[in-house]
């Protein structure tokens, strides 16, 4: 019997890359076609298998010790949170990672989330379709500051299109790249003086145990002013969002990431000033072409290798 790799991405159905594994002499497994796998498919499709292609699906101990002959996880993207490291390092599982893959798809769903917030677009493209003629004031992106954290891969390609836009930006990151000058009113600047001075502020910055923009943070950014968020929910204090929201002290929140996803109908979702978008800032023809043909080259390289080590069986 051949050894069996586990697929769990949505996007990985019917993906031609897939059929490099099963050209490897590997069987491929979905526990759940098209859909995000429950904790009890996770587990059973994973006894016995030595690949596992990850998705968004949380990846706990428990699972891991269900899974005694698996050797490598392999995510079609950057973030690796859902996982537990921790728990992967002591079985000895490598956890690999697709990076930049999706970048310039969450680049883009950034800067359209930015445009929507400003001129209330999903309020307006409503008010149409329900045939009535509602208008709210928008408010101009050019001049406004665009406050950014993480200025990564995807930070560095929304700051080249809010330069091109007219905006001035100030960006943190833990470690900055002297060698990132985009024309344009453009520095790396503290923490504290990023998030004091955005009109528009946008996260691209790793998981964190602690909310990163929590309710003080909120009430110090200038009047009016708008969050996006398409890195990760933990960045973010919802309850302290809600809470500015209802006060006008924040115009809008426009976030593509959840802490529970889906998330379902809440007091966040279903806010007047909140954008909502369902994790699709990867989900582009050309981000999952690239994200998932390095998920499964890093995943084929990682099993051969482990093929390839003596006392191998």
């Amino acid at each position: 019997m051949p050894d069996r790799i586990v697929v769990t991405p949505r996007s990985a159905h019917g993906h031609p890359a897939i059929e490099r594994m099963r050209a490897a002499g590997y069987e491929v497994v979905f526990p759940s076609p098209g859909a995000v796998p429950t904790a009890e498919q996770l587990r059973a499709s994973l006894a016995g298998s030595v690949g596992y292609l990850a998705g968004i699906e949380p990846v706990t101990r428990d699972i891991l010790e269900a899974a005694p002959r698996l050797r490598a996880i392999s995510r079609n993207g950057t973030g690796a949170d859902a996982i537990d490291l921790a728990a992967a390092a002591e079985r000895g599982v490598r956890v690999l990672r697709a990076p930049a893959a999706n970048a310039q798809g969450v680049a883009e769903l950034t800067v359209a989330l930015m445009l929507a917030a400003a001129r209330s677009l999903p309020y307006a493209a409503g008010a149409i379709r329900a045939g009535e003629w509602g208008r709210r004031q928008g408010v101009e992106l050019g001049g406004r500051r665009l406050g950014v954290i993480g200025a990564g891969q995807i930070g560095r390609r929304v700051i080249r299109v809010a330069l091109a836009l007219g905006m001035s930006v100030r960006a943190y990151d833990a470690y900055p790249d002297a060698s990132f000058t985009p024309d344009g009113d453009f520095a790396f600047a503290p923490l504290d003086d990023v998030l004091a001075s955005a009109d528009v502020l946008t996260l691209h910055a790793p998981p964190a145990e602690k909310p990163l923009v929590d309710r003080a943070v909120l009430t110090g950014l200038p009047a009016g002013a708008l969050l996006v968020n398409t890195a990760r929910a933990s960045l973010v204090d919802e309850e302290a969002v809600l809470e500015v929201l209802d006060s006008g002290a924040l115009r809008a929140y426009a976030t593509d990431v959840y802490a529970v996803e889906p998330p379902g109908v809440t007091a966040l979702t279903s806010h007047p000033a909140v954008i909502g978008t369902a994790h699709i800032g990867g989900f582009t023809a050309e981000s999952v072409e690239r994200a998932m043909s390095a998920a499964v080259d890093n995943l084929l390289d990682a099993l051969d290798s482990d093929r390839e080590r003596p006392g191998h069986e």
